[in-house]
């Protein structure tokens, strides 16, 4: 590898978290790059959108992590508009609310007594006679919490997410999700907490941006200008040239015209599929079909605005009726208090889980908002009067699916880049197939940036330690079934 920093340029393909990382942290190496970013502002899907002066995320964005630098690149890019919040998140379930992560007093009085019970039995039959061979979603649950519990707080909602029987999700997906948990350490924990020192527990407090993510990818897309590390808008990468066993050179469309990037090296974040069919000249058939058969799910939010000062104290909220099509309803004024203009109304973000061929994709706006009005009045949460305004936002390739052989699929792709294409490294949750929070994709950006100047970091190791990403190190066993949480829209038109 040639590690002469003067010789070097870097072509950043994506402007989200990862995108934006990489070019932070080769700029403070002093490796000239430039970030081309599809979209007319930058942040991904860690966006957050500006509708009449009220903000919204697009899934909702905790900031929480691990590491120590991602951290400190958090806190040196935003100071003290970086606040940290509390959590409250709640699942709706059969008319009632249930504590997440789950307490045994609330469990056990909202489901009842013989509820409680038939749980308790189906757990020990699992534990005594489990499934041998754990494929896919349904039997890694059942294994760790019996079938009756995953029929009441798993399955319904995670078909509504992924919108594919869980048997065909396959069990990585769980494991990479739900991690060192059980029914009877939850239980354990939840009616004797603080007795074993090393309890696990859920993060009850997270950091978050002042006018939503959107803010720390804004500030950060400026930083980099002002430094000279261009950060340009609207620039689709259409073709991805390489010869010799090196990509040479990527071309971009824009409303105005096509524009040619050179470099020594590149990252990028865009999705795999779209990737692999914009190399010039085009990869074996085998790789192409891999990436043709990745599958995404699709996501739309449809905010309401509500003339209330407090809806409900939660966060989020989880939606397990199977009667209504919303699966996650987001309360943006209790993540900050700036992004709603008046504080005596409330942002609702209601969120369906979609593919883009769906009916439901393809409704007009005012439909979508109609719909939402009836589910949230139906749910008790708001009156009907009480809903004032609407707008719509959809997000295509919010989530990459693992369903059958997408590890095999994933893997023919990345054997043909790592042998014929070197200097082109993969990064974030689209650019890897892989289900990566905001942390994650941030550090494999870093250590792609730290590859390019001589490190051999393996971006593919990240995401995969042991460790549940969003337990702390006093960590308390519950039942986390988080979904995946989208991390679009404020403007941003520094060029």
């Amino acid at each position: 590898m040639n590690t002469d920093l003067t010789t070097k340029k870097v072509v950043i393909i994506g402007g989200g978290p990862a995108g934006l990382t990489a070019a932070r942290e080769l700029l403070k190496r002093r490796v000239p790059a430039v970030v081309l970013e599809a979209d007319k502002q930058v942040g991904g899907i860690a966006r957050t959108v500006n509708y009449k002066g009220f903000l919204f995320d697009i899934g909702g964005h905790r900031f929480f992590t691990k590491w120590d630098e991602v951290n400190q690149i958090w806190k040196e890019t935003l100071g003290d508009k970086f606040l940290e919040r509390p959590r409250l998140s709640r699942i709706y379930y059969n008319k009632k609310f249930f504590l997440y992560p789950l307490a045994a007093k609330n469990a056990l009085f909202g489901l009842g007594l013989g509820e409680s019970c038939r749980i308790l039995c189906s757990y020990i039959k699992a534990r005594l006679a489990p499934t041998t061979k754990e494929e896919n979603f349904e039997e890694w649950v059942c294994n760790r919490f019996g079938r009756r519990l995953y029929e009441i707080f798993f399955k319904t909602y995670t078909e509504k997410v992924w919108g594919v029987p869980c048997t065909t999700i396959r069990a990585e997906w769980a494991a990479q999700r739900i991690r060192g948990l059980s029914l009877l350490t939850a239980i354990r924990n939840a009616i004797l907490p603080g007795k074993n020192g090393n309890v696990k527990t859920l993060i009850d407090k997270f950091h978050y941006p002042e006018r939503g993510p959107g803010q720390m990818w804004e500030t950060m897309a400026v930083q980099l200008n002002d430094k000279g590390y261009r950060v340009l808008l609207e620039r689709r990468v259409v073709r991805i040239c390489h010869e010799q066993g090196r990509v040479t050179k990527v071309i971009t469309k824009s409303p105005a015209d096509s524009e040619e990037f050179q470099g020594t090296d590149f990252i990028s974040s865009m999705p795999i599929r779209e990737l692999i069919s914009a190399l010039d000249p085009p990869p074996p058939k085998e790789v192409r079909d891999a990436a043709d058969k990745l599958r995404y799910r699709d996501f739309l939010i449809v905010s309401l605005i509500v003339n209330r000062k407090e809806v409900t104290p939660d966060n989020w909220i989880y939606v397990h009726e199977p009667g209504v099509k919303v699966g996650r309803i987001q309360n943006f004024k209790n993540w900050s208090a700036a992004m709603v203009p008046d504080p005596a109304k409330s942002c609702l973000g209601m969120e369906y889980f979609v593919f883009e061929e769906d009916e439901l994709w393809a409704s007009p706006d005012h439909q979508l908002i109609d719909m939402a009005r009836r589910e949230i009045v139906d749910l008790g949460l708001v009156r009907a009067d009480e809903i004032e305004d609407g707008t719509v936002v959809r997000i295509q390739k919010a989530y990459p699916m693992y369903d059958e052989d997408w590890t095999a699929r994933v893997d023919t792709i990345r054997r043909y880049l790592s042998q014929y294409l070197p200097n082109l490294q993969l990064v974030g949750r689209n650019g890897m197939h892989k289900y990566n929070n905001q942390d994650h994709s941030m550090i494999t950006a870093v250590y792609a940036a730290r590859n390019i100047c001589g490190a051999d970091y393996d971006l593919w190791a990240v995401n995969t330690e042991p460790d549940y990403h969003e337990e702390s190190k006093q960590q308390e066993a519950t039942i986390p079934h988080e979904p995946p949480y989208a991390e679009p829209t404020n403007v941003y038109a520094q060029r």
